[in-house]
């Protein structure tokens, strides 16, 4: 998924939701890092969307296996 996350960051037609998910997954490769709450949210829509692209939803649902199950937890 690191590699789709790259290609991603470098290319020129990817949208701004690409990128930024694409980011938080790179980021987060081969760390103990978790997605932002923020992040969440932006996968969250683009999971739900119908007219996400697949690509968008294979970043999206990257991040969210990435993110902690602890979230509302203080």
């Amino acid at each position: 998924m690191a590699s789709t996350a790259a290609k991603t960051l470098k290319s020129n037609t990817a949208s701004k939701r690409q990128k930024t998910l694409a980011a938080s997954v790179l980021s987060q490769s081969k760390t103990k890092k978790v997605t932002s709450e923020r992040v969440e949210r932006i996968a969250s829509n683009a999971l739900k969307s119908k007219t996400s692209a697949q690509l968008t939803k294979k970043l999206a649902g990257s991040a969210v296996s990435q993110s902690t199950k602890k979230r509302g937890e203080k």
